[in-house]
């Protein structure tokens, strides 16, 4: 019985994979196709001709790393800033007692669900007017007012689960609110930052709405992509015509994207599993 067991595990376990990871390695053989080969419908798994001309292509291509500057760019400093306001606020919601503070974790709430196409009409004519649009901080603003309501949620349960105890000691021992809240508090809460900080991250970096509609522009008769990230990018690469796209050009583009994720989710791996599952044991 417990063979069989062992068999079916693994069976599922080895299911669950292909399921996972199939669409990833096809994206990936995609790209090693020519242009002419996806061109001709090639319905093959493997390309007949691997190829690396695509990569080359893509990161030659000046407006594409231009996107691929400006998405690191714009993710880094909306996800520090919005780390920062969201640890004040998330400590001040989990530790002192004030008239409204359901209400604003509710408001929070609401924001946080609040749908982005509705937004992109008030702010393209907002920035337009004060010279944001097609600028970082035009998409840093709108990304932090989606990001830090999800962060100081985050952050605020995690905060709960510290002892006010230890807090209490460190003052007792010498140390002043700010030095306490420093050196106790935020490292202990560790886990809860870095999980808000990649959860930020991903959505500024894979954000589409606000950042097609608030970087494209046309100066003189030629595209501006002077803030375009690159999920706005990626919208502009076009075929022949509309029934022959570059699909090895698009498969490409996805994995050089990708690469960055999955190398920031190795790198805190550790952290982010200890942020998901505090709280979960207690006891």
């Amino acid at each position: 019985m417990q063979g069989r067991t062992g068999v079916g595990i693994w069976a599922g376990f080895a299911a669950i994979m292909v399921w996972c990871l199939l669409p990833v390695v096809w994206i990936i053989m995609l790209s090693f196709k020519s242009v002419d080969e996806t061109s001709a419908g090639s319905p093959q798994f493997f390309p007949q001709d691997f190829t690396l001309a695509n990569y080359g292509d893509i990161l030659s291509d000046s407006d594409f790393t231009n996107a691929l500057i400006n998405s690191f760019g714009i993710s880094l400093i909306a996800t520090v800033l919005s780390v920062i306001f969201a640890t004040f606020t998330a400590y001040a919601i989990a530790r002192l007692e004030f008239r409204g503070k359901k209400l604003v974790l509710s408001i929070a709430l609401a924001i946080a669900m609040f749908p982005v196409v509705a937004l992109v009409g008030p702010l393209f004519d907002m920035w337009r007017t004060f010279g944001l649009f097609n600028t970082w901080p035009g998409l840093i603003i709108p990304y932090m007012s989606f990001t830090l309501p999800l962060a100081i949620w985050t952050l605020s349960a995690f905060f709960r689960e510290i002892p006010w105890e230890m807090e209490q000691a460190a003052q007792v021992d010498g140390a002043t609110s700010w030095q306490a809240f420093r050196k106790v508090i935020v490292p202990l809460a560790a886990p809860g930052v870095f999980t808000a900080a990649i959860l930020t991250f991903f959505f500024a970096w894979n954000e589409f709405v606000l950042a097609i509609s608030l970087t494209t522009t046309v100066d003189g008769g030629a595209t501006s992509t002077g803030a375009r990230t690159v999920p706005a990018q990626m919208s502009f690469f076009v075929g022949p015509d509309p029934f022959n796209p570059p699909y090895s050009q698009l498969a490409t583009a996805s994995v050089v994207v990708t690469i960055p994720i999955i190398v920031i989710v190795l790198l805190f791996q550790r952290k982010i599993v200890a942020g998901l599952t505090s709280g979960a044991v207690k006891g």
